[in-house]
């Protein structure tokens, strides 16, 4: 404050605005009157009257707050001279008042006087002009374009068809995971097709196939096809269904062209995916010790052969094979006879087949393959149709939806003979358009009648 006394400290040749006696230079009050010269400015007297209170009484409008903007050009009203106490009204500059930044640390002398000197912050902020376009977007990494030159064998993605797939099996630029080689599998050969899926319920496929064809010691053809159904309460079903149809296939394919009887050959077959399904039992007593609760893997299976104008089935479990003649003259035949607890019931005539497939007891097997079986009694027969048609190879997962013989020939079309490809992809269909509560393999196998007539073997 001393030095705004200084600055309002009387002149030399001015006069006391009191008594107007003639002031000394550096004169703080009136040498007559005792008038603090510090509460006027020199020639205040001569700036006008600004009173504090209107004459009528009432209190004068106050006027408008100046913006920060209008500073430079604004017209101030001149300061009151003294307040009701007769005291000067104190006067504060910016760098009088005390400060602290965001950081709470003391504000600088001039960081001060920066601060109130910004400009205020408007009311309100502009929004842009109706139908401006907004700035771009970042692209959406879904819908890039993939590399134009992907490396040779890169597996593009099935749902958005541009991103790669990882290792474990997730496309890289949606994330979405990719369906599992064994989730649906087609095969087709000359004279016989087959159809897997995983179905709607399952979350992996548990059945695998195999089919092929080979030459007998006289240059005729051989026609095989294998279905394996893996038990679900089983360890590992998956892969002792994938096992057992590799190794029963293998075994055909050896045996046939060396002049074995296809009848003989399915039975070594089914021994062979035996011993398969078995080889997976033997872990190290670690992995026994881990998981203590796990049982030996296990599976069902059902083959045919054509050969020679013979029709030969073999199976052990629950997975079956129809015969389904061309003309539908014929009857439509089960070729084989369930390994379950329903057919033991019809087969000791305790309940008719009605009755049996109605108890929730019905679809428990009674034979497959695996180390904890009871004991293993392959089951084979052969055939010699005095007509052509087809034979349905095929696992619960289908004839669940067409269990009796006229059911199965209804859901087979008329031309599978010729397009037994089709043929099974519309068996599969039936299945999932019935609900596709299981994994569901069919395979189809065209037989042509031979010449020398027909007859059982």
């Amino acid at each position: 404050m001393s030095q705004m006394h200084q600055q309002t400290a009387g002149a030399a040749g001015s006069t006391c605005p009191g008594c107007e006696e003639p002031l000394e230079a550096g004169d703080l009050f009136c040498g007559a009157c005792g008038y603090d010269l510090s509460a006027q400015p020199v020639g205040a007297a001569d700036a006008g009257d600004h009173p504090t209170i209107a004459i009528n009484g009432s209190a004068p409008e106050a006027p408008p707050a100046p913006r920060a903007s209008d500073a430079s050009s604004a017209d101030w009203p001149v300061a009151p001279d003294v307040d009701s106490s007769d005291m000067p009204v104190p006067a504060h500059l910016p760098t009088d008042l005390p400060g602290t930044d965001s950081a709470g640390a003391e504000l600088s002398v001039d960081a001060r006087i920066a601060e109130a000197e910004r400009p205020a912050e408007p009311d309100e902020y502009p929004l842009p002009a109706p139908g401006a376009r907004p700035g771009p977007e970042p692209a959406d990494p879904r819908t890039a374009l993939p590399d134009p030159t992907p490396p040779a064998g890169t597996k593009l993605c099935v749902a958005c068809r541009s991103g790669r797939v990882d290792p474990d099996g997730y496309c890289e630029n949606c994330g979405h995971a990719q369906p599992r080689e064994r989730d649906h599998m087609e095969q087709e050969l000359d004279a016989v097709a087959a159809v897997s899926d995983r179905g709607l319920r399952h979350h992996r496929n548990e059945d695998a196939f195999a089919i092929s064809s080979a030459a007998l010691p006289d240059g005729s053809p051989a026609v095989v096809a294998i279905v394996c159904d893996g038990v679900s309460s089983a360890t590992r079903p998956d892969e002792a269904s994938f096992a057992a149809s590799r190794a029963a296939n293998e075994a055909l394919l050896d045996a046939l062209p060396r002049g074995t009887h296809p009848q003989q050959a399915m039975h070594e077959a089914i021994l062979a995916a035996s011993d398969a399904v078995n080889a997976l039992a033997a872990e190290p007593t670690q992995a026994r010790e881990h998981s203590p609760h796990q049982n030996a893997p296990a599976c069902t299976l059902v083959g045919s052969i054509v050969a020679g104008g013979l029709l030969v089935v073999g199976w052990v479990g629950d997975s079956r094979a129809y015969w389904v003649p061309d003309d539908r003259s014929g009857p439509t035949v089960r070729l084989t006879e369930d390994d379950s607890w329903a057919a033991q019931m019809v087969a000791a005539g305790l309940m008719n087949e009605a009755e049996a497939y109605a108890d929730e007891r019905a679809h428990a097997i009674t034979g497959w393959l695996g180390a904890d079986a009871y004991e293993l009694e392959p089951h084979t027969a052969s055939f010699k149709p005095d007509r052509a048609g087809v034979v349905v190879v095929c696992t619960d997962g289908l004839w669940n939806y067409a269990e009796a013989v006229e059911e199965m020939a209804r859901a087979v079309p008329a031309d599978s003979a010729e397009r037994p490809l089709h043929s099974a992809q519309v068996l599969v269909g039936h299945a999932l358009d019935g609900g596709g509560h299981d994994n569901v393999t069919v395979a189809v196998l065209p037989f042509r009648v031979m010449p020398q007539g027909a007859g059982s073997a």
